[in-house]
């Protein structure tokens, strides 16, 4: 009885591993946990080195709360702009990182 639990056993994990083999499952989790630390590394970036000299080159101090208000609704534009340049700023990062890794001719269109 023990034989033949350990014989399904084995075909089950020998199934799953070579699901993962097939896949790429292995390197999709790698990439996922390598793309989780680059994106904290290029928040810090914006964050801590690139944000503060983007604020001291605009005037009128604290931008990011600029607000418009119409009536009863108020629009939180300084917020949405952060919000963009942060995005434009990351992407503009991530691509310089993968033109360095990946050399010229694979990033860009052909």
């Amino acid at each position: 009885m023990k034989e033949r639990l350990k014989g399904a056993s084995d075909k089950i994990t020998g199934g799953f591993i070579a699901f993962l083999k097939e896949y790429g499952i292995i390197g999709l989790a790698i990439a996922v946990i390598i793309g989780g630390a680059v994106g904290k590394l290029v928040t810090a970036l914006v964050a801590d080195l690139i944000m503060p000299i983007v604020g001291a080159l605009i005037p009128g101090g604290d931008w990011r709360a600029a607000k418009l208000a119409l009536g009863p609704v108020v629009l939180a534009l300084g917020d949405f702009a952060g919000a963009l340049l942060d995005f434009l700023i990351i992407a503009f990062v991530v691509y310089m990182i993968a033109k360095m890794v990946l050399k010229e001719g694979k990033v860009t269109k052909k």
